[in-house]
């Protein structure tokens, strides 16, 4: 059993600043595992800002974590919390077709490909295998295409990520970026946060459906990890409705079924389900992870919550240096940082 678990403890949220735990011990925070994973950070790692986040408050932090830069894939879990809003509203439909929203691509996509809806798209099993206009997913081992119904194969596939942020603008009549703006940045008080800065990136001739690219600091990062903890609240107002935040990390995918169709996974010790577009930490023998979920993105980024210790942790591996965060260490860094809370 947990000798820290916070869940009869009030939840402090940050203000327009950080409030920082000058005592973590009193915590259970074990001061000397942080001081490894510090040396962890610096040996193997290119981590270039990190905060973990104990009941609303920062109990380690490492790196520059003021700056904004590249978050990957991240970004689709960021619009998964964004989807909440307008199905709550009927705005998206998550049982409409592609067939119905009248979403299609270059080439055209097969009658049975028009059968996916929303859900599956959202699941990452929308079984429509067409080249994505970004690379950076797993399309070179999906089956042929028009093999497989819609819900019934998962592939993580940039393509199914894009047309759900088509989906998102099209149903609500919003763009993306502004919908972060005003429906996270600014209730959650980001401190760095910069819409101008956001773009969207996409060749054209592979698809028309761009990928909406995002670039945050760790702090704000922290700040969306923070919110998905408190299922949506921030101090007294739902951000997002909290039976949203449980079906985006409800089990669609299990782990077995993500190694088999991700190599690199395969052998390994990853153990990581799919919701909706957020990777659920699954097979796990330490309390500590129990119904974990992450974001996670290339290079090196995560926004990580566990909900058994009301932790939080978030990293990011700035691209424009040119490095990267090995595989193997992104995640035993997570492991790590969580492990510093000491049980008995």
């Amino acid at each position: 059993m947990l000798t820290h678990f916070a869940d009869l403890m009030a939840q402090n949220n940050p203000g327009s600043v950080w409030t920082y735990n000058n005592n973590p011990q009193k915590s259970g925070w074990n001061t000397g595992k942080l001081k490894n994973l510090k040396q962890f950070i610096i040996d193997s790692t290119q981590v270039t800002g990190l905060m973990v986040i104990h009941n609303g408050q920062v109990v380690f932090e490492y790196g520059d974590v003021q700056e904004n830069s590249y978050i990957a894939s991240c970004r689709k879990s960021i619009l998964a919390m964004l989807y909440g809003k307008p199905v709550l509203k009927g705005q998206i439909n998550l049982n409409s077709t592609l067939r119905s929203l009248n979403i299609d691509d270059l080439g055209g996509l097969l009658d049975i490909e028009k059968q996916a809806t929303v859900r599956d798209v959202l699941s990452a099993r929308s079984g429509v295998f067409h080249k994505a206009s970004n690379p950076g997913d797993y399309l070179e081992f999906a089956p042929k295409r028009g093999s497989v119904k819609p819900g019934d194969f998962w592939l993580y596939s940039n393509w199914d990520f894009n047309v759900a942020g088509t989906i998102f603008e099209k149903q609500t009549g919003r763009s993306i970026y502004e919908s972060l703006d005003q429906e996270l940045a600014i209730p959650l008080k980001m401190q760095d946060w910069k819409k101008e800065i956001q773009r969207k990136y996409g060749d054209s001739t592979s698809s028309i459906h761009p990928a909406y690219h995002m670039w945050f600091s760790t702090r704000d990062m922290a700040r969306l990890g923070l919110l998905m903890l408190n299922k949506g609240k921030w101090d007294d107002k739902y951000i997002i409705d909290s039976n949203w935040v449980n079906e985006m990390v409800k089990p669609r995918t299990q782990f077995t079924e993500v190694n088999e169709h991700i190599p690199a996974y395969k052998g390994s010790d990853y153990y990581f389900g799919y919701g909706y577009y957020w990777w659920l930490w699954q097979n796990v023998t330490d309390k500590r992870f129990e119904g974990g979920y992450s974001a996670l993105g290339a290079i090196g980024q995560t926004i990580s919550v566990f909900p058994k210790t009301k932790t939080v942790v978030v990293y990011k591996t700035k691209d424009t240096y040119d490095r990267e965060t090995p595989y193997a260490a992104r995640y035993r860094l997570i492991r790590l940082a969580v492990q510093c809370l000491d049980t008995d």
